[in-house]
């Protein structure tokens, strides 16, 4: 994912801020059978639109974008992290961005007090993949591990790209400048926990009713997550689209994908899954709370929100 700027990480630190006042909720409670779920926000980010739109001709662009109501000059994404209750752990789907990714991330830990919950409470965090946005909350504004007690997956192949290694960053459509705070967040997000951190190949188990998905192509060891309980099951789409408008009801490819080809191809067959099962989904940046299904289209597909449940 990338934003508008990459700042210090540090995303714990409002952890012991007061809850703000005066917004909406930033927590959407749910249940997949058996298993309790809640989107908690970690807040928003922002970009230009031909970032997450990279071969959109311009007017197009800017006609899809005024069609739906949103402004030209840039784009907003949502941060929906996922809390399940499930074999009697709390699992967080996600760390979010903190502050690694702009100003307005940071949210997930005020959001996680309003439901009751503190960073110790989380037992397990898995991550997609390893960009700041997924990961900027892990490290505490302290150095520290921001969910202490928490056992933290990572995709292997990430891992090693980003994190062993001096990744090449080339790809991504942005100035080098960005491109180096980008790859300096990552490695400082994930200091605090590197030393125990248990890595993953798309397609095993994390926990009794969380599978991953292999998803590649965004970054080398992206996956995608299937959470399921007897009959129900919600699929989780990481970063496969970035928002509906431009990556979901028009075909436009995300510029942040490595392998654009491996990902378009990863995309197809994760919706052409999602839509065929009628499944539940999640978006990582969509419009809060994320929740919605794909309908198969002769051009594609297209985005339809789930029904808000009170």
């Amino acid at each position: 994912m990338l934003a508008a700027a990459v700042t210090g990480v540090g995303g714990a630190a409002k952890a012991q801020a007061p809850a703000a006042t005066g917004r909406n909720a930033g927590h959407y409670r749910f249940r997949i059978g058996e298993i309790q779920a809640t989107v908690l926000s970690d807040g928003l980010l922002a970009g230009p639109p031909k970032v997450y739109a990279s071969d959109a001709p311009e007017m197009e662009l800017r006609e899809a974008l005024m069609r739906a109501f949103l402004p030209t000059d840039t784009m907003t994404l949502n941060l929906n992290t996922l809390l399940i209750e499930t074999g009697g752990r709390r699992v967080l789907i996600e760390a979010g961005a903190g502050q690694t990714m702009g100003p307005n991330g940071g949210r997930l830990f005020d959001n996680l007090s309003a439901i009751g919950l503190r960073p110790d409470d989380i037992d397990v965090v898995v991550v997609s993949h390893t960009h700041p946005d997924h990961v900027g909350n892990l490290r505490s504004a302290t150095g520290g591990k921001a969910f202490p007690r928490a056992t933290v997956y990572a995709p292997e192949a990430d891992w090693d790209f980003f994190i062993r290694n001096d990744p090449d960053l080339s790809y991504m459509p942005v100035n080098a400048e960005f491109r180096r705070r980008f790859g300096e967040a990552i490695k400082r997000s994930v200091e605090p926990i590197a030393g125990d951190i248990v890595l993953y190949r798309p397609g095993s188990e994390i926990v009794a009713g969380l599978t991953t998905l292999p998803a590649s192509g965004h970054t080398p060891g992206m996956a995608s997550f299937l959470v399921h309980s007897g009959s129900d099951q919600l699929l989780l789409t990481a970063d496969l689209a970035y928002h509906p408008v431009v990556n979901v009801d028009r075909p436009w490819r995300p510029g942040p994908d490595r392998d654009k080809d491996a990902a378009l191809q990863s995309r197809r067959r994760i919706f052409d899954r999602a839509a065929a099962d009628k499944l539940l989904v999640l978006g990582f940046h969509y419009p809060f709370p994320g929740l919605g299904r794909m309908l198969k289209t002769d051009s594609g597909y297209a985005w339809v929100p789930a029904n808000w449940q009170f």
